[in-house]
């Protein structure tokens, strides 16, 4: 299989030292204009704001954990807000056009998605970062991280997305984690007897059944045709007549016949799957690896790792991508950006622990260090058998929003397949 191209970090310089001043402090994002006292003349503020997702809800949140250690070494105050991931993207559009936006955000890299950066860097919401963040864009994904030669987006780590698996419920159901489709389906009648399900899904918010056909569709649509997205833009294929993403869909009414979900799952919230991974009544969640990796760190004694989903027949292959990037409100004081730009400066130069505490993989590719979340996946990540987030590619949030509504019609039995795959082909069209 053809990687994807890595990016090669270059060497940055050494920030400057500021004056220690405080400590982390949880609040509510608002303007910027209202919550920071520039530190001097020209000089970057001695505060700023910074929103992102906060999947588990809880204080291991990896953003959390950087934020405060950069203000206790730099003493910069961060005034976080965590939000939850369903109502994210929307609500930083919302604040990005009434003027209230904090001075950093968590975006995802293109335009397929409800928070990607390049339709906001192309309506002027976002400030240009400059060559440190450029040195960290991977090599041939410029196009997913800015417009007209800028860089607007900040990657840390690649993330692996597939299937996240709990380690201890699974041997104590007596279940090995299946090497193909026949044999999970097998499983999933095993633990339904067992009043344990194989999978946990939050049915009732689209984007993670959405999720979980980009995790599936590694493996039915891009380990064998890894160009499948250069493809639709040329307009050489289409989503309704591909066999892969047929056999996608397909996959995921054969999981829903086969009582492979919990019980309730199509009205399920995020709640779901937290309490169903940690308390070990579903083995296997779809999710970020960094998700995996902190609902771990928040749950004592929690073994989860990452797999990829089985295929139907041939050689495993998995989705990984820099998922996750930071930007700079255009509309923040001066002050402020410049503070904002230090702590993006900052974690460019801990790469190590950045990657340490978000879970995820240096973007360079796995070393000795890798995180034991990824072991069961590394042979994949050092061979490159692995295509990035496929709706990072798409030209638009609509064709997401088809495949995940889709999808959860799906899960209820309101849709079908052929009719959710033309769907996306509209979307894709607009």
């Amino acid at each position: 299989m053809t990687q994807q191209g890595h990016g090669r970090l270059r060497r940055l310089g050494v920030l400057a030292a500021a004056p220690a001043l405080g400590a982390l402090t949880l609040a509510a994002c608002g303007g910027g204009d209202d919550n920071a006292s520039a530190s001097g003349s020209g000089g970057a503020a001695d505060s700023f704001t910074f929103a992102f997702e906060n999947a588990s809800g809880g204080a291991e949140n990896p953003w959390l954990i950087l934020a405060e250690e950069y203000s206790e070494e730099i003493g910069v105050e961060i005034e976080t807000n965590p939000l939850p991931p369903d109502s994210y993207g929307l609500t930083m559009r919302t604040q990005l056009q009434g003027g209230n936006a904090p001075t950093l955000m968590m975006f995802a890299p293109g335009s397929g998605q409800s928070s990607s950066v390049i339709p906001l860097a192309e309506a002027g919401y976002l400030e240009p970062l400059g060559e440190e963040a450029a040195s960290l864009v991977p090599e041939g994904s410029e196009s997913q991280f800015g417009i007209d030669g800028e860089i607007y987006a900040q990657p840390t780590s690649l993330i692996p997305v597939g299937v996240t698996w709990n380690v201890g419920a699974a041997e104590e159901a007596g279940v090995e984690y299946p090497e193909d489709f026949d044999a999970y389906l097998e499983a999933c009648q095993s633990l339904a007897d067992q009043g344990k399900s194989m999978a946990v899904i939050a049915g009732a918010v689209p984007p993670n059944p959405g999720l979980m056909a980009m995790a599936i569709s590694a493996t039915r649509v891009y380990a064998e045709t890894p160009d499948f997205n250069d493809q639709l833009a040329a307009g050489d294929a289409s989503f309704a007549e591909s066999e892969g993403w047929q056999d996608t869909l397909e996959t995921i009414v054969e999981m829903n016949e086969a009582g492979c979900f919990q019980p309730g799952a199509p009205g399920a919230g995020f709640d779901g799957i937290t309490q169903g991974i940690t308390q070990g009544t579903s083995l296997s969640a779809f999710l970020p690896g960094t998700a995996a990796n902190e609902l771990a760190n928040a749950t004592p004694g929690l073994e989860l790792d990452t797999r990829a989903f089985p295929p139907a027949d041939g050689d495993p292959y998995l989705l990984a991508s820099p998922n996750y990037v930071l930007s700079i409100n255009a509309d923040a004081e001066e002050a402020q950006k410049e503070a904002a730009l230090d702590f993006l400066n900052w974690m460019s130069e801990n790469a190590e622990r950045v990657t340490e505490v978000q879970g995820g993989v240096p973007i360079t590719g796995p070393g000795e260090n890798l995180n034991p979340t990824y072991e069961p996946v590394r042979d994949l990540l050092e061979s490159g058998d692995y295509a990035p987030l496929p709706n990072q590619g798409w030209p638009n949030p609509s064709v997401y929003g088809a495949l995940a509504t889709g999808a959860q019609g799906l899960l209820t039995g309101q849709g079908d397949v052929q009719s959710v795959l033309e769907a996306m082909d509209e979307a894709y069209s607009q």
